[in-house]
């Protein structure tokens, strides 16, 4: 070997700053090539050396990325796109120890034994390598380097408890997501890092772990290669991996190159097992703490001289032995086996007949299946392609602008969730591999621009979504927060949004802190102490503001509930008196007894002036000292009901109260209808509103029943409806709908004037006040005990209005509408209305078997029974004893107050007593009353015997 032609090999553990070494040496010549095992560290090293010495002289180039400035000088590369033919000064392949594996280590060992700069020639790997390179190398130099931190092993821990700026390794994606969520919810999110990233994605997750933003990382080990991160411990939730043949579990080697990440320089580092990993031996930890492994002994390899005369050779070529004891040829790999399988389409082994052709059909089989696709799926692919290029002709075509325009558009969408969008990259990265390669597209520098900037636009979106589903922006901020006991931020918007530092946690409702529900229970005792002690401050000036808000911002619900504005403050509940509930104010305890007193205080303060003000007529009879005996008695039932109470619940005290207790309580507005014992004031709807709440509460009920909507005269009974609702509400029922209470009373002083024995229409008068149609009220009037009979009659029509006929006009011809008037047609069929007659029929009620009556004296003869059609307070008459005792219609079911002959039962008994409506009326004179003697002591008899004389 040429003296200048110098080869080292720098080798030695992680840490030892190796890749480092070699950027300063490759700057130090004129020219260099540097080759790298993953695009990731390759994009890393790029931008470093640019960031040194300018993009105008690096170049960087990869299978799906070529960035060549016309003057470069340094050219930074994956060790499959290295240039072997440039000559440069300097050449250098890291991470060399990949010579034994299986799937990419024939291409690094072609690199080693072919890979040779002008001057200076610079391997980088682990130290296993030594006895295989100084093997096939002479004349190489040796370089160990030591690690600069050392490396323990800590054991296992859980998830839960792993320390900050850790890394969890996993050897698949399924894997990673799993971890990466269990994350998320225990510590607030994570970063990911995954060799199938984009460098720009894979740029964005480390920059947010490296920044702070999280403090744990999730990866594959594509971290161990060569990625410098500020990792202090190393986790490893799997120690087995899938080699693309089968499961294996990871060399000691393998676990230390990835273990090797943790500790940054001279900040040492820790490793160790997670999840559901057995813990490693001690063997191999000693091995991975000491750096002490077994020596690489072969190293795979294939023939890199190929022959393309025919496809025969080509084959042959690539499956030549070797005889060095050093080497073992490496195992077909997927462009091989792409090309066994291509060669055996008659359409593609129809067109291989020059060895341009073979070489382009090799060249085609190298696209990488980058979407892991079935080998059906990419060798079709592959065909395609292949078909577009060779054409019909023996000249090398182009893929149509057409054809890749449209498969490129279908990817070209960065909706969708991380799978989704992880697909689209993948398909794009073989597009953009294809635009890389010369010749093989129409215009090269627009569709390698193009396919770049689509996979920016997706590996963008990836990041989004990797962050979005594994990284809790709020739980983590807070977390760091808390952890340094800074004093946090809250802010409540208008619609009660509370933010944290900028981070949404839930919403402040009233007092009470409701919780955002996406956060997971790990994470929400997190999430309420620190909103918690943000608000605190929130909590004592939103109870002053609520203390001094007037009345009008106030409100209570027809379920008990107490509002300020649109939010719940508290509710009531039942207390020592039916007008005095007590008031249970929604506070959280966080808010303290402080915060809570004065919430409630307001809220009662409310309440009570609510009462007071609406039920004042029925606060003031209860506290009129004038009141004594019955009168106040029946204020005091009267209360109970809230100012409305049924007549026929207190017939009784109504019947015991004398004239003067009658005034008295009139002089409180108290109103003894026919229906209902009432004031009239209490019926308005804010009242009733509260009526409803007040007795519900009393009373006891889980649902409270609703006020009907103000200013309806009517509403529907409903069967499942108590009566007593109706009458809290205002309402009395009478058939299928019940009618207001004012209104009824105003109906019935209508129905004491007419003759309700006899029978008699509806008036309008009626049905304005009720607002019904004929058949409506009908079945009203059946509801309040009345028997409607519907019949029909000629409808009457209107006289024509006479008009003054001048006797000197002249005569106007009769038209046809006004002869109807003056010779009506005999035969013309008369138009019929209907119209009911309501007689006083209530029905009869069951009544309980008793004994029977004694027999009482037979009336004397000529005398009649007192008229028993229904009462009320006839104006023409003076009060009964009994005072306002109604004699008209009494509700539906109810017994008239009236007399009532019980051996026939039905209607009560009027002049003349029962009447069978079924025999024709008789007119006979009564017999003459039979003379009775004169009592000769009665002061009259000589009165009458002088007339008698005269």
């Amino acid at each position: 070997m040429n003296a200048h032609h110098r080869v080292t090999a720098v080798l030695g553990p992680t840490n030892t700053g190796k890749t480092h070494y070699a950027i300063e040496r490759m700057l130090g010549h004129r020219t260099g090539v540097i080759g790298l095992p993953l695009r990731l560290l390759a994009r890393e090293v790029y931008d470093r050396i640019v960031a040194s010495r300018g993009p105008s002289v690096v170049a960087l180039m990869t299978g799906e990325e070529r960035i060549v400035p016309d003057r470069a000088q340094y050219w930074v590369c994956t060790v499959e796109a290295m240039p072997l033919d440039i000559g440069a000064d300097f050449v250098a392949v890291d991470e060399i120890q990949l010579c034994a594996d299986p799937e990419r280590g024939h291409v690094f060992t072609d690199r080693l034994l072919r890979a040779r700069g002008l001057h200076e020639t610079l391997f980088m790997g682990a130290e296993t390598m030594r006895p295989a390179i100084a093997g096939l190398i002479q004349g190489v130099q040796f370089h160990k380097r030591e690690r600069f931190s050392e490396l323990t092993y800590t054991g296992q821990k859980k998830i839960s408890r792993m320390p900050e700026r850790s890394a969890i390794v996993g050897f698949s994606v399924e894997n990673v997501y799993a971890i990466a969520e269990l994350i998320r919810r225990t510590k607030g999110g994570c970063a990911v890092v995954m060799g199938a990233l984009s460098p720009r994605t894979r740029n964005a997750q480390v920059a947010m772990y490296q920044n702070g933003e999280v403090d744990y990382l999730v990866a594959t080990d594509a971290i161990g290669m060569g990625l410098n991160l500020d990792v202090k411990h190393i986790a490893f939730a799997a120690t087995s991996k899938f080699d693309g043949r089968r499961m294996r579990a990871l060399y000691p080697q393998e676990l230390a190159q990835i273990a090797g990440r943790a500790g940054r320089y001279q900040e040492n580092g820790t490793f160790g097992v997670t999840g559901e990993v057995r813990p490693l031996d001690e063997e191999t930890i000693e091995a991975i703490e000491e750096h002490r492994f077994d020596p690489i002994r072969k190293l795979e390899w294939r023939n890199h001289a190929l022959e393309f005369g025919s496809v025969d050779r080509l084959l042959r070529s690539l499956e030549a032995p070797t005889q060095n004891k050093w080497l073992a040829r490496a195992r077909d790999a997927d462009d091989v086996l792409a090309l066994k399988y291509l060669i055996e389409l008659p359409e593609v082994r129809d067109k291989l007949n020059t060895p341009q052709r073979i070489k382009l059909l090799w060249d085609v089989c190298r696209v990488p299946d980058f979407r892991n696709a079935s080998g059906v799926e990419h060798v079709t692919l592959l065909a395609r392609i292949f078909d577009f290029l060779t054409g019909r002709g023996l000249a090398q075509t182009r893929i149509p602008s057409e054809w890749l325009e449209k498969a490129i558009a279908r990817i070209d969408k960065a909706g969708g969730d991380i799978d989704t969008i992880s697909k689209r990259l993948a398909y794009i990265r073989t597009w953009t591999y294809v635009a890389q390669r010369k010749g093989w597209v129409e215009n090269e520098s627009h569709w390698r621009d193009e396919t770049r900037a689509v996979e920016d636009r997706l590996s963008d979106a990836l990041h989004a979504a990797l962050t979005q589903r594994f990284v809790d922006r709020r739980t983590s901020v807070l977390m760091r927060r808390l952890k340094q006991k800074e004093t946090l931020v809250a802010e409540v918007n208008d619609k009660g949004e509370v933010t944290v530092e900028g981070e949404f946690v839930g919403r402040l409702e009233g007092f009470r802190f409701q919780q955002d529900a996406t956060a997971s229970s790990e994470e929400a005792h997190t999430l309420r102490q620190a909103a918690i002690a943000a608000l605190k401050p929130e909590f004592h000036l939103r109870a002053d503001r609520f203390y001094n808000a007037p009345d009008t911002e106030l409100d209570f619900t027809e379920q008990g509930g107490l509002m300020w504005g649109t939010t719940a403050m508290g509710k009531l509940v039942k207390g020592g008196d039916i007008v005095r509930p007590v008031v249970e104010a929604f506070v959280d305890d966080e808010a303290g007894p402080d915060v809570a007193d004065k919430v409630r205080r307001r809220l009662q303060h409310f309440i009570d002036r609510k009462i007071a003000a609406g039920f004042d007529p029925l606060l003031a009879m209860g506290r009129d000292e004038t009141l004594t005996g019955l009168a106040r008695g029946f204020a005091f039932r009267l209360a109970e009901g809230l100012g409305v109470i049924p007549r026929d619940m207190i017939a009784t005290e109504v019947k015991d109260l004398d004239q003067e207790a009658r005034g008295a309580l009139r002089k409180h507005g108290v109103r003894f209808g026919q229906f209902t014992i009432f004031l009239p004031a209490l019926l308005k709807p804010a009242p009733t509103r509260l009526r409803l709440v007040l007795w519900s509460l009393w009373n006891g009920l889980d649902e409270f029943p609703e006020s009907p909507p103000p200013g309806l005269v009517t509403i529907p009974n409903i069967a499942a409806v108590p009566a007593m609702h109706y009458t809290l509400a205002g309402y009395h029922p009478a058939g299928a709908r019940a009618i207001r209470i004012d209104m009824l009373e105003r109906l019935a002083d209508i129905l004491r004037t007419k003759d309700s024995r006899a029978g008699f229409e509806a008036t309008p008068d009626m049905l304005s006040i009720t607002g019904m149609t004929l058949e409506q009220f009908s079945d009203l009037m059946g509801g309040l005990g009345y028997k409607g009979e519907k019949a029909e009659r000629p409808k009457v029509k209107a006289a024509p209005v006479p008009v003054a006929v001048d006797p000197n006009a002249p005569i106007q011809p009769i038209t046809e509408e006004e002869s109807a008037f003056v010779h009506p047609d005999p035969e013309a069929v008369a138009e019929m209305e209907a119209y009911y007659t309501f007689t006083w029929a209530p029905k009869p009620r069951a009544r309980p078997e008793r004994s029977p009556r004694p027999e009482r004296s037979p009336r004397p003869e000529g005398t009649a029974r007192a008229d028993t059609a229904p009462r009320g307070d006839r104006p023409a008459r003076e009060p009964r004893k009994d005072g306002d005792a109604p004699r008209g219609p009494r509700p539906e079911g109810k017994r008239p107050e009236g007399k009532r002959d019980h051996a026939k039962g039905g209607k009560p008994q009027g002049k003349g007593g029962a009447r069978d409506d079924h025999k024709p009326k008789t007119y006979e004179q009564r017999p003459p009353r039979a003379e009775k003697p004169i009592d000769p002591d009665n002061p009259f008899a000589a009165l009458m015997a002088l007339k008698a004389k005269l």
